[in-house]
């Protein structure tokens, strides 16, 4: 059996939990948490880096990175479900991860930021620039939200703005009602998606 490594607040550990879901997996997959506070949690022998998710694989090796993860599911699946083999699909979808993944980076260093540091050691220009590129990532997505079949593309847009609403209350909702619409169908559409909240 696969484990998966996660935390439930973990945006990318809820695209793995998603695509699993997506493409029939669950059932080969254990959830296992971390405590990435414990020095000795296993992780960092499934991750050098100590970084969630990380998918222990049967032969005792180990896979991370949310993208090298959920592209490993989408082959053992049988290939050609969230990554389309067509080149004019595959790399929109690589495209539209991207900007998702990129979201969440930049949400996560704004989080950090916020709760890590008291208000008076705040670096306001980090905030600043990270803030930036989330709100030039919803307007991108505003301008153009993901259409067609699901693809990890739009996995990783739904656990952004997933992230959103759970570490800042949903502010982005006001600006972005096409958006909020597509997450709305998507979550309809996607029960992992509800299943999966932190």
């Amino acid at each position: 059996m696969l484990i998966l490594r996660y935390s439930p607040a973990s945006p990318y550990a809820r695209k793995i939990r998603i695509a699993a879901d997506i493409l029939g997996l669950t059932n080969r997959i254990e959830i296992a948490g971390v405590d990435l506070s414990d020095p000795s949690d296993s992780i960092r022998v499934q991750n050098p880096l100590g970084k969630i998710p990380a998918l222990a694989l049967e032969d005792g090796s180990s896979l991370y990175d949310s993208r090298v993860i959920a592209e490993y599911l989408d082959w053992l699946a049988g290939g050609g479900k969230l990554f389309p083999s067509d080149p004019a699909l595959r790399f929109p979808a690589l495209r539209l991860q991207a900007l998702g993944d990129g979201i969440n980076d930049a949400a996560l260093l704004v989080r950090y930021e916020q709760t890590a540091r008291p208000e008076p050691m705040r670096h306001a220009p980090s905030l600043e620039l990270q803030q930036g590129k989330i709100d030039r990532g919803l307007a991108t997505l505003e301008a153009e939200p993901p259409a067609g079949p699901v693809n990890i593309g739009h996995i990783a847009v739904a656990t952004a703005l997933g992230y959103l609403d759970l570490r800042f209350e949903g502010a982005w909702r006001a600006k972005y009602p096409k958006l909020v619409a597509w997450l709305e169908a998507f979550s309809r559409a996607t029960p992992a998606f509800e299943a999966t909240r932190g």
